[in-house]
């Protein structure tokens, strides 16, 4: 006898993971409401609701800021899949747009905070949205040029036989885009795109209440909510602020990148047999709604947009003419030659002719110190991090356990743990110089962490067997077996976590805790001085000559370490 079930036929209107995914996409419509609000509304309006340390304000301050952290996100991958795309399909685009790239990502993002504020304010004076404006540029800038520089990787590296592929079908250059180039590049600019919006934190947390001159901007968010506590020496409001962006970064992990990270793996070239297949209880849930697969039929069309916006050619184009061709080539050198004269115009007339030497040779003394500190920190974070990841890189079982316990703690902002070493060292009477150092990594040694393990993991079978067979252990078995396999990948964390530090350099070498304000000797806080007085020349120098040693360092140390780690032990 069949057993009576009395709300059987619900089934048939929606299931539970119906429900699930109601609840999800309403709280997601809610939430964009919520935070986009206020937008237009006057900058007397912030004056009239200042910032509370109530926790129960958390929740709308959390929101808001996760808010410009996405909108930002849009943003960088809108521009990295045109910039990065002409980059990699122009050759003559390309010899100056990935310089222009490096470059860019070697500016100090708080120091471009600082010259861009009054600008952005000036595009919608009185409104809230000018700053708005400007803080998302901040994000905008902490993400864009690490997902820009993988996904020119990655078009730069797609396979032989793909091309060939995509060539035998005859697809157009619209549609090799969308169904060859970005599927190939999908899953390392997910990877890049949860490590910049970990990277984004940091300076969203520093971005939203900043003083240049006489220049305030204090927008409601978790960054100017900790500026208050540590205004007013609140650790119990910190510890508040802590415990909402653990909340906050677990459910954008789960909601998010995990189901994207699920998702994405179907576009990998090479599956390795027997490899865990990673999965996500909320893509499970949109798979299995029978409303988001209602939606999802309804939007199949403009998908397919993709497909059929520009029609194939059965024939091959027509070669161009060469005058066109050399009119072009005319047209781009004169436009190269314009932008160099125009910037050591600027550069002349705006900063050289304007520094003293003196003024000059100290600003060069800082940088050294500050060079130092990040050599050093690198060396003891390698020391740590490096046996740590080769170890869990060669057991998968610990791997899946570590990996995102680690993702976890690269996604926090570590400078919400600022105004606690800082009340440490006010409190012990530390030296800042050395104890304040140690700030400069909290965020950027994980970027070391997740390189190593992918290289230990990456490590065939047949060279671990052929190890334990000659039965080598110890050293020896570090010197040839585990550090030339891993080194091509250590130096990109290495650099990216270079990078990282001379940017946190700027909030690391100068800390306040109320009234008291510690700083430890270094270009970061020589520029930090500079913003808060307003000083754009200062400002301007401090960043020009940060720039100039993150991108010296880069062509003379890390690019030759990789290239020769890259030519000299790549296992594939």
């Amino acid at each position: 006898m069949k057993r009576f079930e009395p709300y059987v036929f619900l089934r048939g209107i929606a299931t539970r993971w119906d429900v699930l995914a109601f609840i999800v996409v309403i709280g997601l419509v809610v939430f964009l409401g919520e935070t986009s609000r206020g937008l237009f509304a006057p900058l007397t309006a912030l004056q009239t609701t200042p910032i509370s340390l109530d926790p129960w304000h958390l929740p709308e301050y959390a929101a808001r800021t996760t808010f410009r952290m996405f909108a930002a996100l849009a943003l960088s991958l809108v521009f990295t899949l045109t910039y990065a795309t002409w980059a990699a399909k122009s050759e003559r685009a390309g010899r100056l747009l990935v310089p222009i790239l490096d470059i860019l990502q070697s500016v100090p993002i708080l120091g471009f905070i600082s010259i861009t504020v009054v600008f952005f304010m000036s595009l919608a004076p009185g409104r809230v949205l000018g700053e708005r404006h400007e803080e998302h540029v901040a994000i905008f800038t902490s993400q864009a040029w690490n997902m820009a520089f993988s996904f020119y990787q990655s078009l730069r590296t797609i396979p032989i036989e793909l091309t060939e592929a995509a060539e035998s079908f005859r697809l157009s250059p619209w549609m090799r885009f969308w169904q060859l180039e970005v599927p190939f590049g999908m899953p390392a600019l997910i990877w890049n795109m949860m490590m910049s919006m970990s990277g984004g934190w940091f300076f969203v947390v520093a971005s939203e209440s900043i003083s240049v001159g006489h220049t305030t901007v204090a927008l409601p968010g978790v960054g100017s909510y900790i500026a208050l506590a540590i205004e007013q020496k609140n650790l119990s409001a910190i510890g508040w602020a802590i415990a909402t962006m653990l909340i906050v970064i677990l459910l954008y992990d789960q909601l998010l990148f995990r189901p994207l990270v699920a998702w994405v793996d179907r576009f990998r070239v090479e599956q390795e047999p027997g490899a865990r297949v990673p999965d996500s209880w909320a893509l499970t849930m949109m798979r299995r709604s029978r409303l988001i697969q209602a939606a999802t039929l309804r939007s199949t069309p403009a998908v397919m947009f993709t497909s059929r916006a520009v029609k194939r050619r059965d024939e091959p184009l027509p070669e161009p003419a060469d005058r066109p061709k050399r009119s072009m080539d005319l047209l781009w050198v004169m436009l190269i030659v314009a932008a160099v004269v125009a910037g050591l115009w600027h550069i002349v007339v705006v900063l050289i002719q304007n520094t003293p030497l003196k003024e000059a040779l100290q600003v060069c003394g800082l940088a050294s110190l500050t060079m130092l500190r990040v050599f050093v920190l690198i060396s003891l974070a390698s020391l740590v991090w490096v046996p740590i990841g080769v170890w869990v890189g060669m057991r998968p079982r610990a791997a899946q356990i570590v990996q995102p316990i680690a993702q976890f703690m690269a996604a926090f902002p570590a400078n919400l743990l600022f105004p606690i070493a800082v009340y440490g060292i006010v409190r012990w009477k530390l030296n800042p110089d050395i104890y304040l150092s140690p700030l400069m990594i909290l965020g950027t040694q994980w970027y070391i962490l997740f390189n190593v393990i992918a290289g230990a993991s990456s490590i065939p079978a047949e060279m671990r067997y052929v190890a334990e067979n000659f039965r080598i252990t110890g050293w020896l078995w570090w010197r040839k077996v585990a550090l030339p396999a891993i080194l091509p990948f250590y130096v990109t964390g290495a650099i990216t976590a270079s990078g990282g530090s001379w940017n946190a350099a700027i909030v690391a070498e100068l800390a306040t805790w109320g009234d008291t304000q510690i700083q430890a000797r270094g270009l970061g806080s020589y520029i930090a001085e500079a913003t808060t007085a307003g000083d754009f020349h200062r400002i301007v120098l401090g960043i020009g000559t940060m720039s100039l040693f993150v991108v010296v360092i880069n062509r003379v140390f890390w690019r030759p370490l990789y290239y020769y780690a890259e030519r000299k032990y790549r296992l594939t």
